[in-house]
């Protein structure tokens, strides 16, 4: 296979594509995101069939248990991603949509209009739900949009892909909207990464390896989060119960993800009121815990090297300090976050209010797990990413984050002086 042809060619048609789908009726893109649910669920045999060869694949790779739990699906996953396509098609059509209106002195009426950004690529590791929500979220936003799946997931992928690409067809749409990169090499990531002339944006979806070649290599525009480190400080004021459910669910739900919990901070006062109770949760559900001098009193814990702090573990292993207050929690996320998901277990207002304002991750949460750092939460439907850059797209990337925006001025007759 010649990869600069091919991803040319890809390229090429998804630009005209683009082209149909900034002017397609919102009626017929949720139709075709719908009958693309109906297919997956049809075929979910086959999709399920596809992804077993992914799983020995990732088997014989080495993967890791929470890259092999991103990797896998069954009926329920399958049954999430129809459910997001659903959700997506059901979803206002952000297209057209007036943001602003006004008249100028002048007699000039101005409105500010959503479109569509044009080619969206997105490069992705393991996951193959993300095939779907990406699919689903740039034919929302009228964009076109070329997948480039992880080399785990090729089967996977491929099998939702057809899927999309029948919602297309069933609806006239063209089928170039939705390109999936139909070979492993690498060299189509660098094709893609370059590919100025075709791509308006690239979006990245996995590790910190993936992204931090994408930020490097690419010339095409990026929305991207480097690393999920998120924290969980628990407060003096914090309800002990609620610590307790909160913080073993931002852990342990599903270690692999980017909303996982990373770090724990536990206020001096609340630890000197309740002991190790939230240590010993962690480690009574298999959590390897490494912490500092105090945390590290309490037995099966081990102490933390320097690199722990700010350290995405991906994995059933946190990092544990103890702080003095919620100055210097705030200090401490400063110094080790990555701006991308952190959270305050508290029932003091004002101590939440300044969590809030002095921190300036894209997501803050109180009394709420990290877990829920996920665009399907936030009732986007879906999401591309977490995006922790300040310009444009930042937190959950839905269609509407994937819109840009143009002017339409109307006059009559009028002239400037």
């Amino acid at each position: 296979m010649d990869i600069a042809k091919v991803m040319q060619k890809i390229g090429q048609q998804a630009r005209l594509a683009a082209r149909d789908l900034a002017v397609a009726p919102a009626q017929a893109k949720s139709a075709a995101l719908n009958h693309a649910a109906d297919t997956v669920w049809a075929r979910r045999a086959d999709i399920l069939a596809a992804n077993a060869k992914d799983m020995d694949f990732g088997a014989e790779k080495g993967l890791s248990p929470a890259m092999m739990d991103r990797l896998m699906l069954n009926e329920d996953r399958i049954q999430g991603m129809v459910d997001g396509l659903r959700a997506v098609a059901a979803q206002k059509d952000p297209i057209g949509e007036v943001t602003e209106s006004w008249t100028q002195p002048t007699g000039l009426h101005i409105q500010r209009v959503r479109t569509p950004i044009g080619v969206i690529g997105v490069i992705y590791e393991s996951r193959p739900n993300v095939t779907a929500d990406a699919g689903a979220l740039c034919l929302k936003s009228g964009n076109s949009v070329i997948l480039r799946g992880g080399s785990e997931s090729f089967h996977s992928s491929t099998a939702i892909h057809a899927c999309l690409t029948e919602g297309l067809r069933s609806q006239g749409l063209p089928e170039a909207a939705i390109q999936l990169v139909p070979t492993r090499d690498r060299a189509a990531v660098s094709a893609m990464l370059q590919a100025v002339d075709h791509i308006d944006v690239i979006i990245p979806r996995g590790g910190k390896g993936l992204v931090g070649l994408v930020q490097k290599e690419a010339r095409v525009p990026v929305f991207a989060h480097l690393e999920g480190i998120c924290h969980v400080y628990v407060d003096g004021d914090a309800d002990l119960e609620k610590a307790r459910r909160v913080l073993l669910n931002a852990k342990t739900r599903r270690t692999g993800i980017c909303g996982s919990a990373e770090t724990l901070l536990v206020d001096k006062a609340f630890y000197d009121q309740h002991g190790d109770v939230l240590v010993r949760d962690l480690l009574e559900a298999g959590v390897e815990v490494r912490g500092d001098e105090t945390v590290t009193k309490t037995d099966g814990t081990i102490a933390a090297k320097a690199d722990d702090f700010g350290h995405e573990f991906l994995d059933m292993i946190i990092a544990a300090k103890i702080v003095d207050g919620v100055d210097d929690a705030i200090a401490h996320i400063r110094q080790f976050g990555s701006n991308h998901t952190d959270a305050i277990l508290t029932e003091n207002d004002a101590v939440a209010d300044k969590f809030f304002h002095q921190l300036d991750s894209a997501i803050l949460m109180r009394n709420a797990s990290t877990q829920f750092a996920d665009g399907g939460e936030f009732g986007m439907g879906a999401e591309i990413g977490i995006a922790t850059g300040k310009l444009h797209a930042r937190g959950p990337v839905g269609a509407v984050q994937l819109t840009s925006f143009k002017y339409l001025v109307t006059g009559d007759g009028t002239v400037r002086s």
